[in-house]
């Protein structure tokens, strides 16, 4: 199943915008990353207190707003078990989405983006509403579609809070016209939750199983494994290394079969998560020793074209911009 390279069919999907130059998940990350080269607006989809879908790639939200600059919310400060996991910090489910709108968004990772820093306290937590109103004015603007990735992100967790993602989930997307088979924008729904992308086949939308490399994913991975996300799923989104390992010293290695044998059972590929600078690059692409300087992205992008994915998930979307544009003109 291996496309033909003249067709412009790899999808470049913004990977909480162009959020290796803004700070993720703002209105102003997700516009960028359209306007140099994106064609989707990937969103991690969290509730509020009162119901609300807003964009946070976790619930908790001290290190990606100053929440802690705000005296009036300094009790809300507490301890969750989300997935197994323990966290403590603030909690998106204990804000009305007012609340939420008085904070302002900081830099997640400031030591290798120190330059998204200046951003910070730009922008608000958008809500679901504002990035679809988002994607359909670019569309607009831009003359080619922009459309929308949204992930539940932790869907049993709000499940067990009484905040299910889903029901709201829906609910907004057929308001604004994109549900069904011809949305007014394109859409793809995705999870690393089976039983959440069940709740979503309603929408009639292509549906994505997000899949992470540890030891439970492996079922999935295998050729069995893909026969049965198909009967649920139109696309893995895989984490890249499932595709293109990388060995003790950090180099990649050859491709594993993922990629044919997903194809084999009707599965579109969207690996994530592709990003520019040496401290995420395998080690033979970094240029020095400078975390937060760019590397040799090119080079990795045309390896996992050659694999033959559908779609990457990036940080820097113009980056995969012209390494699709380079790799489709080669060919």
């Amino acid at each position: 199943m291996r496309r033909n390279k003249q067709e412009p069919s790899i999808k470049i999907i913004s990977h909480r915008g162009a959020s290796g130059h803004r700070p993720e998940h703002t209105l102003g990350s997700y516009e960028l990353g359209a306007r140099v080269g994106g064609d989707f607006i990937e969103i991690d989809l969290v509730a509020t207190k009162d119901g609300r879908l807003v964009a946070r790639h976790e619930p908790e939200i001290g290190g990606t707003t100053d929440v802690a600059d705000h005296p009036e919310f300094a009790d809300r400060r507490t301890t969750r078990v989300i997935d197994g996991e323990e966290h403590t910090g603030w909690f998106t489910e204990d804000f009305t989405l007012d609340e939420l709108k008085t904070l302002r968004t900081t830099e997640r990772i400031p030591d290798i983006r120190p330059d998204n820093t200046s951003h910070d306290g730009e922008y608000e937590i958008p809500t679901l509403e504002e990035i679809i109103a988002l994607a359909k004015r670019l569309t607009a603007e831009l003359g080619r579609p922009i459309g929308i990735y949204p992930e539940t992100k932790h869907p049993e967790y709000h499940v067990s809070i009484g905040l299910d993602l889903e029901p709201p989930l829906i609910a907004t997307l057929r308001e604004h016209g994109l549900t069904g088979p011809e949305p007014e924008v394109p859409v793809f729904l995705q999870s690393f939750e089976a039983d959440s992308l069940k709740k979503l086949a309603e929408t009639e939308l292509p549906l994505v199983f997000l899949m992470g490399t540890e030891e439970h994913w492996q079922r999935y991975l295998t050729p069995e494994g893909l026969a049965e996300v198909a009967t649920f799923a139109h696309a893995i989104g895989p984490n890249k290394n499932s595709i293109i390992g990388r060995d003790d010293n950090g180099d990649l290695t050859e491709p594993t079969t993922l990629v044919d044998d997903a194809h084999e059972a009707g599965l579109l590929v969207h690996p994530y998560t592709f990003r520019s600078e040496n401290h995420f690059l395998p080690a033979g692409l970094r240029s020095g020793d400078d975390a937060g300087a760019y590397g040799g992205f090119a080079a990795e992008y045309e390896l996992f074209f050659q694999a033959g994915v559908d779609g990457v998930f990036s940080d820097h979307s113009r980056h995969a911009f012209l390494a699709r544009e380079i790799y489709m003109q080669e060919g």
